[in-house]
C-alpha cells in the first residue's frame, strides 16, 4: 500500500509535461492550474482526481503551493482499514498531513508571511477558544481541524488553503522536504517533553519506525546519556544505528517479554529512567514497562489497540504511565530547530 500511496504523491507535485511556474496562480498568463490531489473513496480505493482550486484565502489563512508531502502511518491506516479508533473515513478524503509548500497567496491581515515563502505547515487549527488552548494545550482541543482526519481533507494536493500562523516559515538551510518532516519530529519531541527527559538520562525506544527514528534525534538532544530502540525489522535496526542510537535489541518471533526486556536492561546498563513506545501494541507495551525502572516514565505514542492486557506491578512501584498525543508549541519552539541538526 505504501506504494501506491508514494506513486499518486509523486503524480500531484510533479508532472513532466508542465512546467511547474504554470501551476503559479499569480501568473495570469499561464494555464489555468490544476488541483491534483489524491482521494481516499473507500478502503483499498485512492484515486489521483481533480480538485476545485481552493477559495480564496481568508483573512488570516494563505494559498500554498505544495511542495513535499511524507506518508504517515494513519494515510496509510486509513487506506488498508478506512478508519482509526473512533476517525471514520465515511465520504471521499485527500490524505496528507506531514507538509510544506509555498505560499502563493495572502489572506488581508496576514502580515508576518509573504508570497514565495517557504513553509512548514502545521496541520492541526484549534478553536483558540476552549480551556485547552488557553493553556497552551491547544492539540487536546476537541474541536481541532487537522488535516486528513475525518471528514477534513488532508494536504496532498497541489494547492491548499491554510491557517497562516500554524505555516511556518523555513530558514534557508532547511529543504522542503526538511520542513514536513518537522511534523514527526514534533511529535517525538513532544513525547521527550512528557517525559521530562533530561541529561543522563537511560532511555529505551519501543519501534524504529520513522517515530521511533526521530525520537532518537530528540532524546539525544535532550541529554540522554544512552538509548536502546527494539523492533522486528533488522532494516529499521540499522537505519537506527547510523542515527547514533547506542544498541538495538531485534524481536524475534517467540521471544517473551521478560526476555526482551531482559536483553534491553543490559544493553542500556540498567532499566530505561524513560521508556517511549512507538509501536501501540500489547506485547510491545508490555516489554517497554516491564524494561522500566521502578520510579520511572513510560510514554505511549503509539496507536495500535483500544484495550490491552498490561502488568500491573512496575505501576505499583510508581512507574508513571503518561499518554503521549501529537503535540503543541513544537514548531516554533527554538529547540526544534536546533533537534533537526539547523539553527533558524
Amino acid at each position: 500500500m505504501l506504494p501506491q500511496l508514494a506513486r499518486a504523491a509523486r503524480r500531484i507535485l510533479t508532472s513532466a509535461s508542465i512546467p511547474h511556474r504554470v501551476w503559479s496562480v499569480r501568473n495570469a498568463s499561464c494555464d489555468k492550474p490544476e488541483n491534483l490531489a489524491a482521494v481516499l473513496c473507500a478502503v483499498n480505493d485512492l484515486r489521483v482526481e481533480k480538485r476545485p482550486m481552493p477559495p480564496e484565502p481568508k483573512e488570516n489563512q494563505v494559498l500554498i503551493r505544495m511542495g513535499s508531502v511524507g506518508i504517515c502511518g494513519s494515510d496509510v491506516h486509513y487506506l488498508v482499514h478506512g478508519r482509526i479508533g473512533d476517525f471514520v473515513v465515511k465520504d471521499p478524503m485527500v490524505l496528507g498531513h506531514e507538509s510544506s509548500g509555498t505560499v502563493e497567496k495572502l489572506g488581508p491581515c496576514v502580515k508576518d508571511l509573504k508570497e514565495g515563502d517557504r513553509v512548514a505547515l502545521e496541520p492541526g487549527t484549534p478553536c483558540r477558544m476552549c480551556s485547552y488552548c488557553k493553556e497552551g494545550r491547544y492539540h487536546l482541543c476537541p474541536d481541532v481541524i487537522f488535516c486528513a482526519t475525518p471528514p477534513v481533507d488532508g494536504t496532498m494536493c497541489r494547492y491548499y488553503v491554510h491557517t497562516a500562523d500554524f505555516c511556518h516559515k523555513l530558514p534557508d538551510n532547511l529543504t522542503l522536504e526538511d520542513g514536513a518532516l518537522l511534523e514527526p519530529l514534533s511529535v517525538a519531541v513532544h513525547a521527550c517533553r512528557r517525559a521530562n527527559l533530561s541529561c543522563g538520562t537511560r532511555v529505551l525506544i519501543v519501534g524504529a519506525g520513522p517515530i521511533g527514528l526521530a525520537t532518537i534525534c530528540a532524546a539525544r538532544a535532550y541529554g540522554a546519556v544512552r538509548i536502546v530502540i527494539t523492533d522486528l525489522n533488522t532494516h529499521r535496526l540499522e537505519i537506527a544505528k547510523k542515527l547514533g542510537v547506542d544498541a538495538t535489541v531485534r524481536v524475534c518471533e517467540g521471544m517473551e517479554e521478560t526476555q526482551i526486556a531482559a536483553e534491553v536492561q543490559c544493553q542500556l546498563g540498567g532499566p530505561a529512567h524513560v521508556t517511549i513506545e512507538c509501536c501501540g501494541t500489547e506485547s510491545s507495551i508490555k516489554q517497554g514497562l516491564l524494561a522500566t525502572r521502578y520510579g520511572g516514565t513510560f510514554v505511549l505514542v503509539g496507536v495500535g489497540t483500544d484495550n490491552a492486557r498490561l502488568p500491573l506491578t512496575p505501576i505499583f512501584h510508581e512507574v508513571r504511565f503518561i499518554g503521549s498525543f501529537r503535540y503543541s508549541n513544537a514548531y516554533k519552539d527554538d529547540g526544534l530547530w536546533k533537534k533537526t541538526g539547523h539553527n533558524s
